[in-house]
């Protein structure tokens, strides 16, 4: 069987440590892996800027008018309620219409409901979506073309612009922002040269994104949902949603892997599309519209309270009750 892990690639300590990694990210284990002295040279600068360091959340309502608030669409919304608290995803179909489409069939079949979350690594990610609960189980449907990045169309897909970040991945320096609640990269406006522009998701605290084996196009039923900052993730794995609500139930989940002495999963006790719930079981939530001047009006915000400029991947969108 394939297993498919999205493996921390060092330990939080493994300058100080023996390295705990033994898979390149998402790889087969009958394959070939990458060696620990490969591995420590690309992640152990990630590592070091990363142990620790969680995304500024917001620790009260924060004010804008009315108007600057986006109502969700509870068809995009997806309830992941686990022995540690409900966690809400915004789905983006477009940007991933396959994957949103498997994992909202999924939830709807009641696939998930009793999964664990198999393979849980501290500072970095939760895995779960494996009915047989070790790495290496899928659902009875075909697997899923990789939906790596996608097209933005700068007439229908607006993005506020937060700064610039050089790519863990490829080297070069890429523009950031927020389409919708998702951190991306994508080009400004002003310099995009076409109508439509490659973009794609970064693996910031919140992000959901798909497990898949060494081949890209395997996706599946696993998924996983970001602890933390993870930049060499990018363009290797297909994100397709983010955390809207529950942000601080990600890192109530127990950390470890399957078959390791005294690890106790967790587990999603339902996963339900928000539409399919009883209006009295939705959260009716509003976010922060992040084309709107009130966004940058609470990310200014954020530099009164850190005494730094946020990064991308420090911000996390407003959410309120709708009023």
């Amino acid at each position: 069987m394939t297993r498919k892990t999205i493996a921390a690639l060092c330990c939080s300590l493994a300058l100080l440590q023996t390295a705990c990694a033994q898979e390149s990210p998402v790889q087969k284990e009958s394959e070939a892996i990458t060696s620990q002295a490969q591995v420590q040279e690309q992640t152990a600068p990630v590592q070091a800027q990363l142990a620790d360091t969680p995304a500024v959340v917001v620790e009260q309502p924060f004010s804008a008018p009315d108007e600057d608030w986006r109502d969700l669409d509870q068809e995009n919304l997806l309830y992941i309620q686990t022995n540690k608290g409900r966690i809400i995803v915004e789905l983006y179909p477009e940007i991933a219409p396959q994957h949103v489409g498997r994992i909202k069939q999924l939830a709807r079949d009641g696939f998930y409901d009793g999964i664990i979350f198999h393979r849980v690594i501290k500072d970095f990610m939760n895995q779960t979506g494996d009915p047989l609960g070790n790495g290496t189980g899928d659902s009875d449907y075909p697997d899923i073309p990789a939906e790596f990045s996608f097209a933005r169309d700068r007439g229908t897909m607006p993005v506020q612009m937060i700064g610039d970040m050089k790519s863990k991945l490829h080297g070069n320096t890429v523009n950031t922002g927020f389409y919708k609640a998702l951190p991306v990269a994508t080009p400004a406006d002003d310099y995009m040269s076409m109508t439509k522009t490659d973009s794609y998701g970064l693996h910031c605290p919140g992000v959901t994104s798909m497990a898949r084996s060494q081949n890209p196009n395997s996706a599946n039923s696993q998924f996983f949902l970001m602890r933390a900052e993870y930049p060499t993730l990018d363009t290797q794995y297909t994100i397709w949603g983010a955390t809207i609500d529950g942000h601080e139930n990600l890192t109530k989940i127990n950390i470890g892997v399957v078959g390791e002495p005294g690890f106790v999963p967790d587990k999603m006790l339902n996963v339900r599309v928000g539409s399919d719930l009883a209006e009295n079981e939705q959260v009716n939530l509003q976010i922060l519209k992040t084309d709107q001047p009130s966004f940058m009006t609470y990310v200014g915000s954020l530099r009164k309270k850190t005494g730094r400029s946020a990064r991308i991947c420090d911000i996390t969108v407003p959410t309120r009750l709708k009023q």
